[in-house]
């Protein structure tokens, strides 16, 4: 072979080399990207060929499919008491796509998840029957924070404190997923995405506001812990009035006549005295404040339940006055219902956070658990002894204090009101907050339960946490109890 003709054959050679290489390059990667990609009109003819499996509440399934007519989809979602189980379920859209348990397990819900199949399956790509989700929720629970939400702008969370189990998760105004399952709701969908109250925003796990007084049981909690002072019935270092560090701004109580000066933190907790805990945080120092808050789990970007919840906030760099404003709930603290009711979980439970879950199994067509979440996976908060003073003062608040509508006959109930401050120079109507938990000693049941009203349309006189919060906290707190 002469010089010429084997540089050609080299040559053809390595042509025949890339082009194998190329084609291999968009099989086994091109290709699978390609086919990931949500703009690939085969994924939605896929996921709707077939009816869905279901999200799950109390063994009744709270989702369905129904056959459309015409089109390539075959199938769209529907839902059963949809606008009383959004928050739980999110939608699944065959326009819009999927958000929170429709979203995070749709490979499942529509039978593509390669867990589904078989080795024979996995390799000719057959679609196998899909599988389903089982939640944690009480309907019973559910539909107590829906109905007694009513029209009410606001959110509700309910956890079994052993467990973590979430009983109860309801946000309003909600809406109805079923009418944005399909490809011709964009007339529903505009309305849904420009209304000013924002229905699709859950804001049980997705829109972190200050917590007001509740976050003073934080601060509570870091009190004891750090040992400032031995338990919740010895008199605090607290004047009042108290002056912001730094500042001639005093710090104000709601009730100007409530035994404030000195007050034990028990008092303190049951007339909510600013001044009290406006001074406990910064005789703390924010560090320490923040490192009780993050054992709670505030500043956690990764919460899981398993949708994941923004995360409650409290923040760093202040000054000594912006640090006392952060021991009453305000400045730059933020939080979620869930965040507030893992408060009093863990106060409830003996100082113990189990952690909070929604989902306790997926399955496939069969039943066979594809992934399971843990009842009872604890993490130490804060001691025992902390935990049961806690509970001590809070059950003042309900029994003699600002929670009394929260008071369930034959119960121990231990709560905290708050009222946040909104808008500039707190122009706007405040935000109403109420935590809590409930023990029966006739059943060995337990449950903690936050509720944040954002707006009640109420006067702004009318706004306080007892008032507008509490009952929506005792009605599910004895739906749970039952």
């Amino acid at each position: 072979m002469n010089k010429t003709i084997r540089r050609a054959s080299v040559f053809a050679l390595l042509l025949v080399l890339a082009v194998l290489l190329r084609a291999t390059w968009l099989q086994a990667y091109e290709g699978r990207a390609l086919a990931d990609d949500k703009k690939n009109r085969r994924n939605t003819i896929a996921q709707y060929a077939q009816p869905l499996g279901d999200i799950v509440v109390a063994g009744s399934p709270v989702t369905g499919s129904k056959p459309t007519t015409g089109g390539d989809l075959a199938y769209k979602r529907s839902y059963t008491d949809g606008e009383l189980y959004a928050a739980v379920t999110g939608y699944s859209s065959q326009a819009y796509g999927a958000t929170q348990l429709e979203g995070i397990w749709s490979g499942v819900l529509d039978g593509t998840d390669i867990r589904l199949k078989n080795p024979v399956d996995a390799l000719t790509g057959k679609q196998q029957e899909p599988g389903d989700v089982l939640t944690t929720i009480d309907p019973a629970v559910q539909k107590a924070g829906f109905e007694a939400l009513g029209d009410k702008k606001g959110a509700a969370v309910a956890i079994d404190p052993k467990t973590g189990r979430i009983l109860g998760m309801v946000s309003t105004p909600s809406y109805d997923p079923s009418k944005i399952a399909g490809l011709s709701d964009g007339e529903v969908w505009r309305k849904l995405s420009d209304d000013p109250d924002k229905p699709l925003v859950n804001r049980a796990l997705r829109q972190p506001l200050p917590p007001g007084s509740t976050f003073k049981l934080v601060v509570a909690a870091a009190a004891l812990e750090e040992g400032l002072y031995p338990d919740v019935d010895t008199p605090t270092r607290s004047p009042d009035p108290y002056t912001l560090p730094g500042t001639r701004t005093v710090l104000k109580n709601e009730n100007a006549s409530a035994p404030c000066e000195n007050a034990t933190l028990r008092t303190a907790l049951r007339y909510s005295c600013n001044n009290v805990f406006g001074k406990l945080a910064v005789d703390l120092g924010q560090d320490k404040v923040r490192a009780t808050a993050e054992k709670f789990g505030f500043n956690d970007k990764e919460l899981d339940v398993p949708v994941r919840a923004y995360p409650s906030v409290y923040p760093s760099g202040m000054d000594r006055a912006q640090t006392a404003l952060s021991g009453i709930g305000q400045f730059d603290v933020t939080a979620t219902p869930l965040q507030m009711a893992m408060v009093s979980a863990a106060i409830a439970n003996d100082g113990l956070m189990a952690a909070p879950h929604m989902v306790s199994s997926v399955v496939d067509a069969d039943g066979n658990a594809l992934q399971s979440y843990k009842d009872g996976d604890t993490t130490r908060i804060m001691s025992s002894g902390t935990a049961e003073q806690l509970r001590s003062a809070m059950q003042t608040v309900v029994e003699q204090g600002t929670g009394s509508n929260a008071a369930i006959e034959g119960v121990e109930v231990g709560g905290k009101t708050g009222t946040a401050q909104h808008g500039e120079n707190n122009s706007k109507t405040p935000y109403a907050w109420f935590t809590s938990y409930a023990k029966d000693p006739a059943t060995g049941k337990e449950v903690a339960v936050a509720v944040l009203i954002e707006d009640s349309g109420a006067a702004r006189s009318e706004v306080s946490g007892n008032g507008l919060a509490a009952p929506v906290a005792e009605r599910m707190m004895r739906a749970a109890l039952k």
